[in-house]
């Protein structure tokens, strides 16, 4: 049976959540704010941790940050605050996914499925190494680099960049990476496979060029193998 441990100060959202989560066969463990989830986290093994952003005596964001140190658990954030530079700033740090209050309980469930299955394939990935100029592609070690230099990433931008990759030179709808990528169509928009495009571009520093946009249809990734 999964675990999951859902991290909120408002008891009604726990509630709400775990009664959906129950029903769905997780085992589900509450804390009530950041330093509680952390502590848990070091004394237990989570398939998924649900965390609030705004919790008193730690937030979210910081305690997301200290359980990704100690244990690679796929963690959904939940927030009132919708706005790109939050969303941006929750990628950064490792946050697997980012769901806007309020939120549907059917949609949440959907998503821990799809984080779940993502995080159990971050080890299945491919023998395939790539070569393009500076850039360097190793997907069965889930690593990048950028002339020579070593690049970290988010879990991802890591998963957009392979798939991509694999499929060099074809076309990609937006909705074509977000099921593939993500795992799902219906719970996804435009603005998510952007912002990840945005992210990783940054991260490829000058080899940025090698995605392309499709002006009103998506992307894909076009370079020739050195």
């Amino acid at each position: 049976m999964s675990k999951i441990l859902i991290v909120d100060d408002e008891a009604n959202i726990r509630l709400v959540v775990k009664e959906y989560a129950e029903f769905e066969g997780y085992e589900v463990s509450e804390a009530e704010n950041g330093m509680q989830a952390i502590e848990m986290a070091k004394n237990n093994d989570y398939d998924l941790i649900i965390m609030d952003v705004m919790m008193p005596k730690l937030d979210g964001y910081s305690a997301c940050k200290e359980i990704k140190k100690i244990k690679n658990v796929p963690v959904i954030m939940l927030s009132a605050r919708g706005e790109e530079y939050d969303k941006l700033f929750g990628f950064e740090i490792g946050v697997d996914d980012y769901v806007v209050k309020p939120f549907s309980p059917k949609e949440l469930m959907a998503r821990i499925k799809v984080a779940m299955k993502r995080g159990a394939a971050d080890t299945q990935t491919g023998t395939d190494h790539y070569k393009f100029e500076g850039l360097e592609i190793n997907m069965a070690g889930r690593e990048v680099y950028v002339d020579g230099k070593k690049v970290s990433m988010t879990p991802k931008e890591y998963d957009l960049l392979f798939f991509l990759v694999k499929n060099n030179n074809l076309a990609m709808s937006r909705d074509k990476l977000l099921e593939s990528v993500w795992g799902y169509d219906f719970f996804g928009d435009d603005r998510t496979v952007d912002t990840h495009i945005k992210m990783l571009r940054n991260s490829l520093g000058e080899y940025r060029k090698y995605i392309v946009t499709l002006r009103g249809m998506g992307y894909k990734f076009e370079a020739v193998q050195k």
